[in-house]
């Protein structure tokens, strides 16, 4: 049986919207204590690794909250 709504009150394409945008931002705060773990350490390549991808874990979150606020418009 699947959890469509029911038991959380949110439609599952809803929920993981929510949940993607939570991981996405979540996911963006946790590398930054990468980022200083890497430059502490003196390692600059993986520092700029890490910098690369939460960027795109920024970019991932502004794109999920973009279409959540379109969806909550409606």
């Amino acid at each position: 049986m699947s959890e469509t709504g029911d038991i959380t009150g949110t439609k599952d394409k809803d929920y993981n919207i929510i949940w993607f945008t939570e991981a996405c931002l979540s996911n963006a705060l946790r590398l930054q204590t990468y980022i200083q773990d890497a430059e502490r350490a003196g390692d600059n390549e993986l520092a700029e690794f890490f910098r690369r991808a939460q960027g795109e874990s920024r970019k991932g979150a502004e794109q999920a909250k973009t279409l959540l606020r379109a969806r909550l418009d409606n």
